[in-house]
């Protein structure tokens, strides 16, 4: 590593040190630079808990664990100056024993570290760009927890090992750090050798991708089945409420999508993984057209929601050249399937409402623009 003098055009090369050199200490320094700053490690992670020992029947201690911002479970390893032989197998038994570590345990483990339970929830809902806690997926069921392990060196039992799982889909990094000295300055270099950061790393991600492309042909599968059953038992009873739907099949699509007799505008019931909603939807051949529409409906918004008997939510979505008013189902969604007949009353009365509301009303909105 150089200093490099800018005035002078020069390149001054800085002392590589080891930790030992130093007499600096993997806990009480470089695990304390991770912790102050987890950027060091190239992304962006909350860090939950350190010295972590809350495993059953053993009193194994990991050195940090995190959370990626897809809520994925890291378990962080730090050796100093060499990886030591069996760093992988000791990872391997932190992250297992989180594999099957909840929400509400990690929320728990994060709050032990900072005090309260509701710190840890606000922490983690402002870590997840302040998305409500409830609708925050912490530590997924599909086992892809990680592994980073941090040294100055990694023996090549260490790297053949890694390189290995990495090709069975188990995400596991292997991140160098090099410290240099300059005066009573300290630098430290961080380098990511494992995986490749370069065309090197083609075959690797080649096999992560077909273990990933395999997996999601399988939920996509297994969701649209999924969606199907719910129309099918879903569309009775939208019959019953309202005559749209009478030629209408089951389909694996997440909606249901109706003209409503005018070109680009569709009255939609809408399902989705955990939440549903009624909506018209605008969406015609170009965007001024589209905003005209909308905004021709929403001039009446005090008559609309005063027919339809609640508030409504109106978005104008000029980014995605589409609007739509609709009404949520929030905490209910496909994947709810015990309580599939709540969710499909809500479908069933909300469409039925909007088709009674809006019908009058967008004829004369579409006279009035065209």
């Amino acid at each position: 590593m150089f200093l490099i003098n800018m005035k002078e055009k020069k390149a001054i090369s800085l002392e590589k040190k080891t930790f030992s050199e130093l007499e600096l200490s993997e806990r009480y320094d470089l695990q304390e630079w991770i912790v102050d700053n987890p950027n060091i490690l190239g992304e962006n992670l909350l860090i939950i808990q350190k010295e972590f020992d809350g495993f059953s029947d053993t009193n194994e201690r990991l050195d940090l664990l995190a959370l990626d911002e897809q809520g994925r479970v890291v378990v962080i390893e730090n050796k100093l100056d060499d990886s030591g032989r069996d760093v992988v197998w000791q990872a391997l038994k932190y992250v297992s024993y989180c594999a099957t570590l909840t929400k509400n345990e990690i929320c728990e483990i994060y709050a032990q570290y900072l005090g309260t339970f509701e710190t840890a929830i606000e922490k983690i809902s402002e870590f997840f760009d302040n998305r409500d806690y409830d609708n925050i997926k912490i530590n997924p069921t599909d086992r892809r927890q990680r592994i980073i392990l941090v040294a100055a060196n990694f023996r090549k039992e260490v790297t053949s090992t890694v390189l290995w799982l990495r090709d069975y889909g188990i995400d596991i990094s292997c991140i160098k750090v090099t410290p240099y000295k300059d005066s009573d300055r300290l630098y430290l270099d961080v380098e990511h050798i494992l995986p490749i950061q370069d065309i090197g790393d083609y075959q690797i991600r080649l096999t992560a991708k077909k273990q990933e492309d395999a997996k999601a042909l399988n939920e996509d599968a297994s969701r649209a089945s999924l969606i199907y059953r719910f129309w099918e038992t879903a569309i009775p009873v939208l019959r019953t409420k309202t005559d749209i739907y009478n030629n209408t099949a089951p389909t694996s699509d997440y909606w249901l999508s109706i003209n409503t007799g005018h070109k680009g505008v569709w009255f939609s019931s809408v399902i989705l993984k955990k939440k549903a909603r009624a909506e018209i939807y605008i969406r015609t051949n170009d965007k001024s057209t589209t905003k005209k529409v909308f905004n021709a409906l929403l001039e009446r918004k005090n008559y609309i929601e005063e027919k339809f008997g609640a508030p409504l939510d109106w978005q104008e979505c000029p980014d995605k050249s589409l609007s739509r008013v609709c009404v949520h189902c929030t905490n209910l969604g496909v994947l709810d399937e015990e309580h599939w007949e709540e969710l499909i009353n809500f479908l069933a009365n909300n469409i039925a409402k909007i088709v009674e509301t809006f019908k009058e009303v967008l004829g004369e909105v579409m006279i009035e623009i065209e």
